[in-house]
């Protein structure tokens, strides 16, 4: 049985499964024919679907396994109080789980309102599979020390029947959706922060995920004007190889054997993209890695295990755009922080201060940072 047809029957299996589950009445016999596709046979159960007793109504998912389609659905969600601050990632994963929607100590002070000294709000873009909370739960403290107002969204949030990936079934595992939708979510985002600080600009602390997003929002979703830096750890701006693993699934993929579209139900939609030589970064690095008027700061891991080759995480200036590439290691070398661990790294917070204000913070942190367990300098 060929592979279209495999996926068509296990989709109208699946239909068929939603259909007694959702308590859908007998079809009457002069319904209209459907057109034999997943999508028309989705939106006809949409149309005729019951409500549950608890008032909502189960929506049908015409996922073809494409690793291109969009059938997926993300959101972005307000975080809820704050957590405290850590200086481990495990731990502050830990805290993640248990409360998933908490924002990192000092963070979405919607009353915050920027000085002189510091008159643009700063935007902190988690990761894939992560959150505001596990991952800024070490930064943000350290920046609003020095008086910056800080916002973290939740981006990228999507069930595991909602194209998310089985990592959504944990609490909390946001940037699982496509990443141009999270870059609109983004852009919703950093209107709200303007219109609460009153700031025309802000500046953008992206890891992983986040920077890319941020790209793709200062690209294509009307940020460009709006953000002043863009100061990024680990960036997939590229894609990863992800020690080799992706390189293959993309080449068996682009030959005609749909593998990664096979991974996207279990992976998410953003983790394929992320894949090196997606159609997402074909579009994304059309005209160049940056846009003008943006002052940009890429930061890279030698023991990053996620974004590799890591200097992939480097960008090459365009018109009116400034690129300061730095490898963490450099000058550093007992700094042993992987993709995780960088963002609990004490130099990793100097490289983000000098950035956002060298003046104040003309000298960068060597400490050591073991791999894996960060620790904030220590154990």
């Amino acid at each position: 049985m060929n592979h279209p047809l495999r996926r068509a029957l296990c989709g109208l299996g699946f239909a068929a499964a939603l259909t007694c589950a959702a308590g859908i009445g007998p079809v009457a016999a002069e319904a209209p024919a459907l057109e034999p596709t997943i999508e028309s046979l989705a939106a006809y159960l949409d149309a005729n679907v019951k409500a549950a007793p608890d008032g909502r109504t189960p929506t049908a998912i015409a996922d073809t396994g494409s690793s291109t389609g969009s059938a997926d659905r993300s959101r972005a969600t307000d975080t809820v109080g704050e957590g405290p601050s850590m200086t481990a990632p495990l731990a502050a994963f830990a805290y993640g789980l248990a409360n998933p929607d908490v924002a990192p100590p000092n963070t979405n002070r919607w009353d915050c309102k920027p000085s002189a000294a510091h008159p643009r709000p700063v935007v902190l873009l988690h990761g894939t599979w992560l959150n505001a909370y596990d991952t800024f739960a070490y930064l943000a403290p350290r920046l609003a020390e020095q008086g910056f107002c800080l916002f973290a969204p939740n981006y990228g949030k999507s069930g595991v029947l909602e194209g998310g990936g089985v990592g959504a079934v944990l609490p909390g595992r946001n940037g699982v959706g496509p990443m141009a939708e999270s870059a609109k979510q983004v852009a919703v985002f950093i209107d709200r922060v303007r219109a609460a600080t009153g700031s025309d600009q802000v500046d953008i602390i992206g890891h992983s995920q986040g920077g890319t997003v941020a790209s793709q929002y200062l690209k294509y979703e009307g940020g460009q004007g709006k953000v002043a830096r863009l100061i990024s750890f680990g960036a997939t701006y590229h894609g990863t190889s992800l020690l080799g693993i992706a390189t293959l699934g993309r080449i068996i993929t682009n030959v005609g054997i749909d593998i990664l579209g096979f991974y996207r139900p279990i992976v998410g939609a953003a983790n394929i993209e992320q894949a090196v030589g997606s159609s997402f970064y074909g579009t994304l690095n059309t005209n160049g890695d940056t846009v003008p008027g943006v002052a940009y700061t890429a930061v890279g891991s030698r023991y990053d295990e996620v974004m590799n080759p890591y200097d992939w995480t480097f960008l090459r200036p365009g018109p009116d755009a400034t690129v300061d590439n730095i490898t963490l290691q450099a000058g550093c070398e007992q700094d042993l922080s992987d993709h995780l661990t960088m963002m609990y790294s004490p130099r990793a917070a100097s490289i983000a201060l000098r950035a956002l204000d060298p003046v104040a913070n003309p000298q960068l942190t060597c400490a050591f940072n073991p791999w894996f367990f960060g620790g904030g300098g220590g154990l």
